[in-house]
């Protein structure tokens, strides 16, 4: 019998970018975006350091259409997910490797919105539109979103990133 493993990356933290939306050549979208998260402790002279680690997140269909409309740089969210690593053979002819976190679900945690992040008024009208049907698009993810199988890797497919 194979030994279980599990591969799920839970995080809060404030965007570091806007989402920025792409498709790939079949159409589907791609939203990628930074994260940032802290950690503050006190050494052992009792200063207080601080520590920011950078995190890239990926969001494919369903959730790549809710992330680009409703986040926006700055706001605080929870996002759940798991880790990839992509990897690519450079102009130079090396292989380059990214680590990014494919997100599975996010929850919004500024109850400002967009506006809140520096978005007009505009902006947050649309997006007040968009929060009403977000629940019902949430529960839609797990059912519209294209479940890779073990032979079909989804980061395989030419990313024009």
């Amino acid at each position: 019998m194979a030994a279980r493993s599990l591969n799920k990356v839970i995080l809060i933290g404030n965007l570091t970018r806007d989402p920025e939306m792409r498709y790939t050549n079949s159409g589907t979208p791609v939203v990628t975006f930074g994260m940032a998260t802290n950690k503050s402790w006190k050494d052992t002279n009792g200063e207080t350091k601080e520590l920011a680690e950078f995190h890239n997140i990926v969001a494919w269909n369903k959730m790549a259409e809710i992330c680009q409309q409703l986040l926006a740089k700055g706001m605080k969210v929870y996002v759940e997910g798991s880790l990839t690593t992509r990897s690519w053979e450079s102009e130079d002819g090396t292989t380059k490797y990214k680590t990014e976190i494919r997100l599975e679900d996010m929850i919004l945690l500024d109850n400002k919105g967009k506006q809140g992040a520096g978005i007009s008024e505009e902006g947050q009208e649309k997006e007040e539109k968009v929060e009403e049907k977000k629940e019902e698009e949430v529960e839609e993810v797990a059912s519209d979103e294209e479940v890779p199988t073990e032979d079909q890797d989804p980061l395989e497919e030419d990313l024009p990133f």
